[in-house]
Order: structure tokens, then sequence, then C-alpha cells
């Protein structure tokens, strides 16, 4: 079976918009959250929130192109050309059309959608709607602008899967590299949907903290909305190993599974599957995992979901695994939480240290791991796993193993 590596980093998030950024604040602890105020109705509202800051799109592409894409595959493109530059790549006819560009969302251009609305339905608004509307709304605009900024002629799409979407796109551009249908990739996840509409849905939901994502412990009341995208180039270890490329880690393997149970309440059962599937398909045994980047949401249900989850997949293993949630940091970005939380992963192999769950304050009886507060820990990180567990009962784990 082909061995397949990655060879670009791309990112922008609420901790850093270039990977030495990012790298620097996740081992630091120094997180993103802060407030997002909006007017509404005469007063404002506020919610926590780790918004991506400092961002210009017209540092990656023509400013006169940039109002024709959502902020969302802004981040995208951003985050793909960074990783594409990263990795060395030049580009012939014939292989652009061996390379794909296959990207998570769960949303998409809900800032388009939002400002669609304001200008149709309130009396302040010009009645008229951007000529762009429906190519900036459309979740497949990211992987497509993509391919138009690199010139990728190969597979192009884009899988929704709510908070799995990015993990998803990533265990398909796997796929599809092992069964030769491709040579290289640029894979991975973005998202952008800090609107007053979004944060009123999940406001609603009753599943938001009031300041702060506290992963774990037990003073925990919640997620915080994020924002950003990750991006990799995903090559077989015998083209890269041929152009001579600078190799991060190996993308060793990938779990799924459905929990078919309920649309918003996860299941123990089902996220174990998935991490099994993966160990399975990495040929990896619980004993060799050494750090697990959790989903972690800061949820009371999901929380403890996850961390009966893992003591189901690892069995003894649980015990002694360092487990940490980069959303203490950066937030929940949805459809691109897997591809902010599998950089971090990767840098943790490659660095060998463990990222921190920031803000943890007390053990909670209901999840009796190892979460590594508050302060990374340098330790050896052979064999890694990144969880993804999204609404509608969709699992995901990919494992990522480090380069020698």
């Amino acid at each position: 079976m082909q061995r397949i590596v990655i060879t670009g980093l791309g990112v922008v998030s609420p901790i850093g918009n270039k990977v030495e950024d990012f790298l620097a604040n996740l081992f630091a602890g120094r997180g993103g959250i802060g407030t997002i105020a909006f007017p509404f109705r005469g007063a404002e509202a506020r919610f926590p929130g780790a918004a991506v800051k400092d961002f210009r799109i017209e540092d990656y592409i023509d400013a006169k192109k940039a109002p024709m894409l959502d902020r969302f595959a802004q981040f995208a493109v951003a985050a793909a050309i960074q990783a594409f530059q990263d990795s060395g790549l030049t580009l012939t006819p014939e292989t652009a059309e061996r390379m794909a560009v296959i990207t998570g969302t769960g949303v998409g251009g809900q800032n388009t959608l939002e400002e669609s609305y304001y200008k149709l339905l309130d009396t302040n608004g010009s009645g008229r709607v951007h000529p762009f509307t429906i190519p900036r709304l459309m979740v497949n605009a990211g992987s497509s602008q993509i391919s138009m900024a690199l010139g990728i002629t190969g597979p192009g799409f884009t899988v929704a899967s709510a908070c799995a979407s990015a993990i998803h796109a990533m265990g398909v551009t796997l796929s599809m590299l092992r069964s030769g249908l491709i040579d290289a990739a640029i894979t991975g996840g973005a998202e952008a949907c800090m609107t007053l509409g979004t944060l009123k849905g999940w406001e609603a939901l009753r599943v938001m903290a009031p300041d702060l994502c506290r992963p774990f412990s037990a003073g925990r009341a919640g997620m915080v909305l994020g924002e950003g995208a990750a991006m990799f180039v995903l090559e077989t270890e015998e083209k890269a190993k041929k152009r001579g490329a600078k190799i991060y880690a190996e993308f060793a393997g990938f779990g799924m599974s459905s929990d078919a149970k309920d649309i918003t309440t996860p299941d123990a059962a089902g996220a174990a599957r998935a991490i099994t599937a993966c160990l399975h398909d990495a040929r990896l045994a619980p004993e060799e995992i050494d750090y697990i980047n959790a989903h972690g949401t800061g949820t009371h249900i999901n929380d403890a979901m996850e961390t009966a989850a893992v003591k189901t997949a690892l069995g003894e293993r649980a015990k002694t695994v360092a487990l940490s949630s980069s959303k203490s940091l950066f937030g929940h970005a949805l459809g691109a939480a897997g591809a902010l939380e599998m950089l971090a992963t990767i840098l943790a192999v490659r660095e060998d240290i463990a990222p921190p769950t920031i803000n943890y304050q007390e053990a909670d009886p209901a999840c009796d791991l190892d979460y590594v507060p508050n302060k990374a820990r340098p330790m050896p990180i052979k064999v890694a796993l990144n969880n993804s567990f999204a609404f509608g009962g969709l699992n995901a784990s990919v494992a990522v193993k480090k380069w020698a």
C-alpha cells in the first residue's frame, strides 16, 4: 500500500495567519478567544468568539478578485497558497491533471447569505444583492477558487459533513492517493460564519459558553465558535522522495462511522468505532498511540462521550495517553475544525510537544484522562490521532506518524 506524506502546510486562524505564528501560539498556550459584537434591535448582541485577525486576502490574490469570494473561500485560498508554496511543488499541464483539490466546509458562504438577507429584508437595506451572491455562497466555492488560483486541473470537490467535514475530506484524499487516482492534492477545511444569525442559532441550542472554552474541565459551560482554514499538500511517498520534498509527517490512516441514533447527541460507541477503524487502517495497536488531539468541544455531553470513546477504543492505553483540545485556544471552527486540529497534530508529532488544553480548572469525574492541562508538554510523539465528531452522528479519526 502506498504511503502518503504531508509536504506542505498553510493556515489562517485566530492564533496566527502563518504556520510559524500558529505554532508559537499553540505551544505557548496563547488563545485567540475574545468577544464578537453586533448591533441588534437597537442594542448590542455580544458573544464569545475566536475570530481571525489582521487577515488580508490582497496578500494572496488580485484585490479586484477579492469581492468575488466569501470570507470562507478567502481563507481557503490563502491557506492553500501557503501550503502549495511551502511544498515546493511546480505544476506542468501533466502534473496539474494528476493533482486534486478536496476540501471540507460545514456551512459555506454564510457571510454572503446573511448580507443578502439584510439587504433584502431590513428596512435599511438596499433591496439588491451582490451579483456574485450564488458563486460566493456555494459550499464548493473554496475548492473551486483554490483550483483556479493554483491552476490545478485534476479532481476538485467539497465535502460537507458538519464538524467532520475537513477530516472526511482528508480521508477521501488519502484513499484517492493510495488508489493511484491522483499523485498529489490540496486538502483541508475552511469556515467563516461568525455572523449574528449563526451565533444566535448556536445560542438557541444552549451549547455556547458565556466566556471561554474549557474542554474536559469540571467548570466547562459549552463551546465557543471559531473560524479559519488549514490546508495541506499530500503526496505519495514515491513522488515526494523523487522530487526531494521536505516531509512533515506520514498521513497513516483514517476511520469513520455513523451513530445512526440522534441528530445532535453524540454516541460513545459510534465515536469509538471511528477510532478503532482508524487504528485498523493505519495498522496500529492502541499501545502505539502517544497523543490525541481531541474533538473536545467544551460541552458537558461531548467531552464525557469522547472520554468514554477513547477508553473503549484504546483500552488500558487510554490511562496513559496524552489528550488535549485545541478548541480551548481557537474555538470550534465547525467544518474547518478538523483541519486546524490536524495542523496542531502534525506540529505535535514534528516538534515532540503535546499542545495544552488551556482554561482547564479542575477535574471532572466523567473526564478522567490526561488532558495536558494549561501548559504544553515536551514528550516523544511518534504517533498521534485527531478526532472529529459531527452533528448527525458522523465520526472521523485520522492517524499521523513521525517521518523518519
